[in-house]
């Protein structure tokens, strides 16, 4: 961006600053340019996206909130309109909507959507409500009861994921993300496909992946929790994950013995599953593709040694801690 008084280049300032959300205080890192000579500061659109990106983040995590991309899911799972499910909800036309476009529900709206989640709660409220008329209401109620059967019978698999990825909620050690597995699974399909890594060098990929996608939107791509362990961060239960991706058939798995004999995990493409592109967003295929292609070439040491850099490592690797997504805001193996 070029200064309005001089023409010339700005360079991208950050710095801590308290802002207010609805009466409360958080502190964020204040993205803008800095004209050098005049000394004043300039958000863009993309700044002041991220800023206030930064802050909301923080207000829904204080008050257990849910994101867009939740309350999303939620009306999709029951295959109805935002304008009918604020009727059944007793929103406003367009409350349900604007939610979903990114506005902050107040808490008590909040605490409804988040209990109509359960099929069960929404069963009962579609019942109360009189919004849906009977040919519609019959179709849907019938839909709600296959939803509450099947809940029943995926109890194992809901489990199992919250057991690798933690409980369902997103967080600062998440992105501000709820933990998938899914655009997970897919990503280490993707770089399966695109450099063969090995599980090491992986491990760095899918780190840089999430924590380069934060510092550019406050939100993370997959909602994984990173772990500093002394060879650089991994994603929490990564072993079983990449068990439960390979037993799905998302991956395969060479093992390669090398001459002083160490075994490797080699990470191969299924030649029948191919990437699911169409569950990520542009920017974060884009994100991807550059971790790719600045990663192509560079060797698992490397990789190391560059993930050692990180001030998310440093400081948290002596006690094995999860690593915090705002130091995704200070990348340093590599020119974010």
């Amino acid at each position: 961006m070029k200064s309005p008084y001089t023409g010339k280049d700005m360079l991208i300032h950050k710095e801590s600053r308290a802002m207010s959300f609805r009466k409360e205080e958080f502190a964020i890192v204040f993205h803008a340019y800095r004209c050098e000579d005049s000394g004043e500061l300039f958000e863009d659109d993309h700044f002041a996206k991220l800023n206030y990106n930064q802050l909301v983040n923080q207000y829904r995590e204080s008050h257990s909130i849910p994101f867009p991309e939740q309350i999303i899911a939620i009306r999709e799972k029951y295959s109805v309109s935002a304008a009918k499910m604020s009727e059944i909800l007793g929103f406003g036309i367009n409350g349900y909507r604007n939610y979903e476009n990114g506005e902050v529900p107040s808490i008590s709206n909040a605490r409804l959507i988040q209990s109509v989640e359960d099929p069960e709660e929404f069963k009962k409220m579609v019942i109360l409500s009189g919004a849906v008329e009977p040919a519609a209401r019959k179709k849907l109620l019938a839909h709600l009861d296959k939803l509450i059967a099947e809940r029943q019978q995926n109890w194992f698999v809901r489990n199992l994921e919250c057991y690798y990825l933690g409980d369902n909620k997103a967080t600062s050690l998440t992105g501000f993300k709820c933990p998938d597995m899914e655009k997970l699974g897919q990503m280490v399909v993707f770089f399966s496909e695109k450099l063969k890594p090995f599980k090491t060098k992986l491990n760095k990929l899918l780190f840089y992946a999430d924590f380069m996608m934060f510092s550019k939107t406050g939100h993370s791509i997959s909602g994984a929790q990173y772990i500093a362990i002394n060879m650089g961060p991994v994603p929490h239960n990564f072993n079983g994950l990449y068990e439960y991706f390979c037993k799905n058939s998302l991956i395969d798995i060479q093992y390669i013995t090398f001459r002083e004999g160490a075994v490797g995990e080699k990470f191969l493409p299924n030649p029948d599953k191919a990437f699911g592109r169409s569950i990520f967003s542009d920017s974060e295929l884009e994100v991807l593709e550059k971790i790719a292609k600045r990663f192509e070439t560079t060797s698992t040491n490397d990789i190391i040694n560059l993930s050692h850099l990180e001030m998310g490592w440093i400081e948290n690797e002596k006690e094995k801690r999860v690593i915090d997504y705002r130091y995704g805001f200070d990348l340093r193996g590599f020119d974010v």
